[in-house]
């Protein structure tokens, strides 16, 4: 399945789920550390170590387990997928010792910032899921091998070190339900994927250097205007801005710069939407989309866009001839 068909079932219905702990639920969990009888019950998965000298079990699951802190953990230098969510961790430092770590999973804890922790000793870590967390910054994180980074739920109000040099072969980042203003900060220029919905963003910036993006989420926005799209991001398929401040059709005049590619938008719940002829006006400015929020653009719809674009294109050349004939007179 393609992209764009992918999101044209998920990403419609994408950031409608609870992204934080409520305020006043009771969390009444026994606080306690990680031991040695938890971790032996929570390994899985028996495989070949790195040396291929032996085996080794390199799953380990320690979700819901009221843990605190997970230093046990340290001496299980063959693990390769851990689970630590739902727990009350706020230091990930022993996981250090654990190179071989491809997937790690640390959803609803209390990580306040990635500096101190282990992140530049994981050289081999793939996909990284640090979901609601206490997360407003993400100074001191590098992913030299991440593919996939997941910040959902936290408290990001600015972009910094998401630079190409730090995750190179990052292609999707999910940053959903943050308190981020502006699209600024992203120099991933191998980035496929990216996920805004649910923050407070008023501004389009640095979507240039986005060359390989096929995915952009940015529903329940804050944007009245698309001034920022731009013609390198030569390989946007998808592009959803669901419930923002859209008003008029001038806003949708940028969208030209992604018309080449551009294969599916949502545009529902905006102001414009009022209009009964937006799917036409929107087919102006994008001729070759294949569908409009739920509906595919149907052949009468085309064809209406398309006579439109003659018309305004005779409309503009009769008032260029008038205007030459004005000056010659």
């Amino acid at each position: 399945m393609s992209d764009v068909d992918e999101d044209a079932y998920l990403s419609d219905v994408e950031g409608q789920e609870e992204t934080r702990r409520g305020e006043d639920e009771e969390v009444q969990i026994q606080v306690c550390h990680l031991t040695q009888e938890t971790i032996s019950q929570g390994l899985s998965l028996l495989c070949r170590t790195g040396n291929g000298l032996g085996h080794a079990f390199v799953k380990l699951d320690l979700k819901d387990k009221g843990l605190n802190d997970i230093v046990a953990i340290s001496s299980f230098i063959h693990i390769r997928f851990v689970d630590v969510s739902n727990n009350h961790l706020t230091d990930l430092s022993p996981l250090a010792s654990l190179t071989q770590l491809l997937w790690l999973k640390v959803d609803n804890n209390a990580v306040a910032c990635f500096k101190g922790q282990p992140f530049a000793q994981l050289t081999y870590l793939q996909w990284l899921s640090m979901a609601v967390n206490q997360l407003t910054e993400l100074d001191g994180l590098t992913g030299p091998a991440l593919e996939s980074l997941i910040l959902t739920g936290n408290s990001i109000k600015k972009l910094n070190g998401l630079h190409s040099g730090f995750f190179a072969n990052l292609v999707v980042l999910e940053l959903r339900g943050n308190q981020l203003e502006t699209t600024d900060g992203i120099n991933l220029p191998s980035l496929k994927r990216l996920y805004l919905a649910q923050n407070s963003i008023k501004r389009l910036e640095g979507l240039e250097k986005l060359e390989r993006l096929t995915t952009l989420h940015l529903r329940d926005n804050q944007l009245n205007s698309l001034d920022g799209l731009s013609s390198n991001m030569k390989c946007l398929q998808y592009l959803n801005i669901r419930g923002n401040a859209i008003l008029d059709e001038n806003a949708l005049q940028w969208l030209a710069h992604v018309s080449k590619t551009l294969r599916a938008l949502i545009l529902s719940d905006n102001p414009l939407v009022e209009a009964t002829d937006y799917r036409i006006s929107v087919l102006i400015h994008v001729p070759q989309l294949e569908r409009i929020d739920k509906d595919p653009v149907s052949p009468e719809e085309r064809t209406e866009a398309q006579l439109r674009i003659k018309v305004k294109l005779n409309s503009n050349t009769l008032d260029q001839l008038s205007e030459r004939t004005r000056r010659e007179h």
